[in-house]
Formats: structure tokens, C-alpha cells, sequence
């Protein structure tokens, strides 16, 4: 589900919180991991880092589990990292944007663990 655009809230980091969204994308899981803990006030740039973290575990894990798995699962680790780099600058793009885009499943799952801190 796509949101317009929104004003975020401020961020606690000191950047705007567009641009700290951006950068929640940038390194996958580990800048997600890392504006988690940084960040404690925006929302905005906390949903971001969940969706990262999350997301892109995923795709981390999905990509070894294919690794093993004769030609078929070599040739889908084939397409995954085309995908994922798709994926990766779409993020960005609606981060930087002011949007937030949450992924089907991973978003809904990334909104109910930050509504539990």
C-alpha cells in the first residue's frame, strides 16, 4: 500500500529525516540495524530501518537457502540479486520521496513490531 507524501516527523539523528530514510537502505540490514538504535524519535525513519532490516535479512537468507538447492535454485540466485538492486533503489527512491511503501507482508509485520517498543 503506497501513502502520498508526507511531511516526517524530525529526526532525532539530526538529518532530515527524508535523507535518514535514504540512508536505512544504503548498506541493507546493517544501516537498518544501525538507524534502529539511533533513532528514537521519527517514526517515519523507524519504519524505514524495520523495513530494511527486515527485508533485506530475508533476501540474505533466501539467497544461501538457494545456493543449495540444484539449478533451479541456482538459477533463481541468478535473478536475486537483479531483483534486489531494483528493489534497493526503489526504497531509496520513496524514502528520499517522503513515501512511505510498505512491502506486502514484510510491512505490515515491520509496522507491528515498531508499534510494540
Amino acid at each position: 500500500m503506497q501513502h502520498p507524501s508526507i511531511n516526517p516527523d524530525k529526526s532525532s539523528t539530526g538529518l532530515d529525516p527524508k535523507v535518514a530514510a535514504l540512508l536505512c537502505y544504503l548498506a541493507g540490514f546493517i544501516t537498518g540495524i544501525i538507524f534502529l538504535i539511533i533513532e528514537k524519535q521519527s517514526r517515519y525513519v523507524r519504519m524505514h530501518a524495520m523495513q530494511s532490516t527486515v527485508i533485506f535479512a530475508s533476501i540474505l537468507i533466501i539467497n544461501i537457502v538457494l545456493g543449495f538447492i540444484p539449478i533451479i535454485g541456482w538459477l533463481l540466485g541468478i535473478l536475486l540479486p537483479l531483483a534486489t538492486f531494483v528493489l534497493w533503489i526503489g526504497l531509496m527512491v520513496l524514502a528520499l520521496q517522503g513515501r512511505i511503501y510498505k512491502l506486502p507482508v514484510v510491512g505490515d509485520f515491520c509496522e507491528k513490531q515498531l508499534n510494540r517498543f
